[in-house]
């Protein structure tokens, strides 16, 4: 099974998908931007653009996908944020037609909320750090809540781990406990976001 974690930048995609890996034995995280930043290493900087536009880019996470699905036993999930209907069908619609079991989630919040969760993760330089994602915000909020982009859910008053729950049960999953303590799912969620941030 693939669950895709949709959403908007900062809506706490690659955090749920963390949690749902740490607690769902034999899961894996495969996270289709570093097939993004792997391009753009490989691309002049006057050349880069959104990696999600070059055909290549899709091609390439579909193919991973599709082999970690055939070849790894145990459940897929993928955090990414996804809001071009025809890019969708290219990666997800291709790999249900192909026979996957994809369960798709789109989390969505207030622009406010979002835009607190930013800020928090600006490593001090406020939402100046998290220019792209501000600039996307409303454009991915938008789309990401027309039906096609369903299920939703909404993540404003809720923690992670609830947030992970939600998407399990959904699933038909059974996640371990959360036996965090606040203080360790704080410092979870920290050193989830550094190893996480994008230096472009």
């Amino acid at each position: 099974m693939l669950l895709w974690i949709n959403g908007p930048f900062g809506g706490g995609k690659t955090q749920t998908a963390h949690e749902i890996a740490r607690r769902l034995p034999g899961s894996v995280v495969c996270d289709p931007e570093h097939v993004g930043f792997g391009l753009h290493r490989m691309t002049p900087a006057g050349l880069r653009g959104d990696f999600q536009d070059l055909p290549v880019w899709r091609q390439g996470v579909h193919d991973v996908l599709d082999l970690t699905l055939r070849k790894h036993d145990g459940t897929v999930v993928a955090p990414m944020t996804l809001v071009d209907d025809g890019y969708f069908k290219e990666i997800v619609g291709r790999l249900r037609e192909e026979g996957h079991d994809v369960r798709h989630f789109a989390l969505l919040a207030e622009r406010e909320t979002v835009l607190k969760r930013l800020a928090e993760r600006g490593l001090g330089r406020g939402l100046k750090w998290e220019s792209f994602a501000v600039a996307k915000l409303d454009h991915c909020l938008e789309r990401l809540s027309r039906p096609e982009f369903g299920e939703h859910i909404r993540t404003d008053e809720v923690s992670v781990p609830q947030v992970a729950d939600t998407v399990a049960a959904s699933a038909g999953l059974r996640l371990t406990p959360n036996t965090d303590s606040a203080l360790r799912h704080r410092l979870r969620r920290t050193w989830t976001g550094v190893k996480h941030i994008r230096l472009g």
